[in-house]
């Protein structure tokens, strides 16, 4: 290894002074190589490098206009388009050209994005795996919305990414800005674009109705741009390090209350990107001052849908069937759905209201729509009564099939249950049960037997009214010794003729 300053002393006597290597070397007291390396002589017998021809020549102008057309076309199809012509070759030198092709593109720069307060909001959904529900695995979704100038994030859970969702958490967002920015940035969603050609855009009309009502302009970025909505996408990143690893939800209102927290003691407070020196929450006093006012009354973000019931009376929505009165069974309806209730119309009147499930084949049933069923359908009661006891007690399951084991007639037993519940309620009746199979009595009447014995009380005293004759009120009642009663022959006295 030679000093920086041998180094320079024998390139300047071979480029400068014209010394030889073998007279530079003795000068110097080094080695050839030694002295070779420090002239760089590798770089002088360089041989040009060969340009070898390719198989695929022929075809570049083909292959080259087709990527321009469609920029994401694989290679075993191009290699398809070329064989079409004579091409001889394999699929390994089609993609090696692709390969080079592509990797040679430059990416265009990016402008900073400089946003006044209130202008503008970019909006997207994040996935962040799936969650239990019941017997049901659902999707875990995250609509986010941020505010481009104070970075202001909005974000909440959902089961889905329908257009209901997205519209929803669109007036949930608002609230949460206190204010409408003028300009919405969204990626290609099904929910925002329908048609893009170009510049020219399609918008969603169920979107368009909403901007109509909020005064904002929707506006779309370039497919397979995501650097254009650059601060949404930074948000979810942010969620995705920040919040969720490490965390557990019990539900989704677990998860909702989570984020919320998240969000108003941590993101929302962080330092702002455009000056260190202030925090999140104070910029967005700022963004609210430019934000347009929120309307009078919220957007309707209702999921309609027209439906028909079957013979059971029962509507399917979302894996679960929901009751509605017999006598609309197999008609055409209405189904209004929210993330919080399920409403079924007949015609602008409301026939049913049911809370939303997001289980899996759960049958939500109000039991008038089931009593006025039993009422109208006589025929089969037995069958219907035992399902709905089942439905109402499930400890009443047992019981059955210990009287059934023991080939006994359920059709008094079910009336007598029935008369139970509806005396004593479901509770009591439950409970009953329960220790009548415990027992091993399964009968109706001995769980009547066991709710008189736990429901028995001591009754009042109720004080006697004699009537005003004085034969009645003067009478006294001599009280007689009972001592004599206690004093008694073990055996009757024998009379006289009888055997001994």
């Amino acid at each position: 290894m030679i000093s920086p300053e041998e180094h320079t002393e024998i390139r300047r006597l071979f480029y400068a002074e014209h010394h030889t290597i073998n007279a530079i070397a003795t000068a110097q007291c080094l080695h050839h190589d030694t002295v070779r390396r420090a002239i760089g002589t590798s770089s002088f017998n360089a041989r040009a490098a060969m340009i070898r021809r390719s198989v695929v020549d022929p075809y570049v102008w083909l292959i080259d206009s087709t990527v321009e057309a469609v920029p994401r076309v694989r290679a075993t199809r191009m290699t398809e388009i070329l064989k079409s012509r004579g091409y001889p070759g394999s699929v390994d030198a089609v993609r090696r050209y692709l390969r080079q092709l592509r990797g040679s593109r430059k990416e265009d720069a990016a402008l900073r994005l400089s946003m006044l307060p209130g202008e503008q909001a970019q909006c997207d959904w994040g996935h962040f795996g799936t969650i239990q529900v019941g017997n049901a695995k659902r999707k875990l979704s995250c609509f986010v919305m941020v505010l481009s100038y104070s970075r202001y994030i909005y974000a909440a859970f959902t089961f889905d990414q329908t257009l209901e969702s997205f519209l929803r958490h669109h007036v949930l967002a608002f609230r949460s800005f206190g204010g409408v920015p003028y300009e919405i940035l969204y990626d290609c969603l099904k929910a925002c674009v329908l048609e893009r050609v170009g510049d020219a855009v399609r918008f969603n009309p169920a979107l368009l109705e909403l901007s109509g009502h909020y005064h904002f302009k929707a506006k779309a970025c370039k497919p397979r741009m995501p650097r254009h909505k650059g601060r949404v996408e930074r948000a979810i990143g942010y969620l995705r390090t920040s919040f969720f690893p490490a965390r557990k939800f019990r539900d989704m209102d677990d998860a909702n209350r989570q984020i919320e927290n998240w969000l108003k003691d941590i993101a929302n407070v962080r330092k702002w990107p455009q000056d260190r020196s202030r925090h999140v929450n104070e910029a967005l006093v700022e963004d609210r001052q430019r934000l347009m006012a929120l309307p009078q009354h919220d957007a309707d973000c209702w999921h309609v849908r027209p439906i028909r019931s079957d013979k059971t009376a029962f509507v399917r929505f979302d894996l679960n069937d929901y009751s509605i009165p017999p006598e609309l069974c197999r008609k055409p309806l209405t189904l209004m759905a929210s993330d919080v209730s399920i409403r079924l119309l007949d015609g602008g009147e409301i026939v049913a209201e049911h809370l939303r499930c997001y289980d899996k084949g759960k049958q939500i049933e109000v039991s008038a729509h089931r009593e006025a069923l039993l009422a109208r359908q006589k025929e089969g009661l037995p069958q219907r009564r035992r399902e709905s006891l089942i439905a109402r007690i499930p400890e009443s399951q047992r019981l059955l099939e210990m009287l059934a084991d023991r080939g006994e007639s359920l059709v008094g037993h079910l009336r007598r249950l029935y008369d139970l519940v509806a005396e004593y309620g479901v509770t009591l009746v439950a409970e009953a049960i329960a220790e009548a199979v415990k027992r091993q009595t399964p009968r109706a009447e001995s769980v009547a037997h066991l709710l008189q014995h736990q429901t028995r009380k001591i009754l009042p005293s109720i004080a006697v009214e004699l009537p005003d004759h004085p034969g009645v009120r003067d009478l006294v009642i001599r009280h007689h010794p009972l001592d004599q009663y206690d004093v008694h022959p073990a055996q009757p006295p024998k009379k006289e003729g009888e055997k001994q």
